[in-house]
């Protein structure tokens, strides 16, 4: 009859512990979907940033062997991610659109083409700004006050791609905040749940003369052990959405840099260590402080 009743004892043990972990498993994976989104809002606006494009214009006299010289010279400027030639051939193309309105063009000018050959430029992510770019162009009218004709960029393009992703920023980090505090709260709740059932245990300890530093050791370890278990466990299922994600939608792509995806992993370690730990240290606190006929 007490072996069956000690079975049972550690069968709802091992039971409260595989639930208090996959609870808190799911909740770091709901704070890994916010941590994702905003590494992974990063890389979309500097995507974005650097997608922005300008244009060197020379002057008459520069011949293409001139240009082409330029070119390679401002491949090694630290503010450019791309520096390419455009041919008259190519800019007449990307200006018309099609082969077929690129030839009607040539006919009205009798075969001659009115586009002169241009360097186009795209800038790094951390230049992609309205003060980046003006420092661009003066830099550039500067450098070559005698090559360069003009220097030209699509102002209002920059304004959208900065304000709209700062208007999308404060309104994501709004929700995010909400959803970490919630998170945060369930936790809690996870482990004071937890820690109920032993309520009886912790009494009796304290009763047999335990120190109450001697009562949280194992308990605290248990914690630490679970949070980077429970941390695991949220990383794994956040991966496997983002494969499946990328692997089920053809217009969504979730890539990481390795220092990304060590940033992601090494927070949540340290956000369900922590979390588990502070929420067992004070509920731990809260059952000591208890009186005997208080925990019925």
């Amino acid at each position: 009859m007490s072996s069956n009743a000690e079975k049972y004892s550690k069968q709802g043990v091992r039971t409260s512990y595989v639930s208090t972990v996959i609870g808190i498993s799911l909740v770091l994976f709901m704070i890994g979907l916010v941590l994702g989104g905003i590494l992974g809002l990063d890389n979309v606006q500097r995507q974005a940033k650097e997608s922005l494009q300008g244009d060197l214009f020379f002057k008459p006299e520069m011949n293409e062997a001139d240009i082409k010289q330029i070119e390679q010279e401002l491949k090694t400027w630290a503010q450019f991610s791309e520096v390419f030639y455009i041919s008259p051939e190519r800019a007449i193309e990307e200006f018309s659109g099609t082969d077929q309105n690129a030839d009607q063009i040539l006919s009205i000018f009798e075969g001659d083409n009115p586009l002169p050959p241009t360097v186009g430029f795209k800038p790094k992510a951390e230049h992609a700004t309205k003060e980046g770019m003006e420092s661009i162009k003066k830099a550039l009218l500067r450098a070559y006050p005698d090559q360069i004709d003009e220097v030209n960029y699509d102002k209002s393009s920059v304004d959208s791609v900065n304000l709209g992703f700062k208007q999308f920023v404060f309104l994501f980090l709004a929700v995010a905040a909400l959803l970490i505090i919630v998170a945060v709260a369930m936790i809690n709740n996870t482990i004071r749940l937890s820690l109920y059932s032993k309520r009886f245990t912790i009494k009796t300890m304290q009763l047999v003369g335990a120190t109450p530093g001697y009562i949280r050791r194992p308990f605290l370890a248990q914690s630490i052990f679970q949070g980077a278990v429970s941390a695991l466990i949220g990383l794994a299922l956040l991966m496997t959405l983002f494969y499946a994600l990328n692997n089920t939608l053809d217009s969504i792509e979730i890539s990481y840099s390795l220092q990304g995806f060590l940033l992601l992993s090494v927070s949540l370690l340290v956000i369900g260590i922590v979390i588990t730990l502070v929420s067992t240290w004070f509920a731990l606190n809260k059952y000591l402080r208890m009186k005997l006929d208080d925990l019925y």
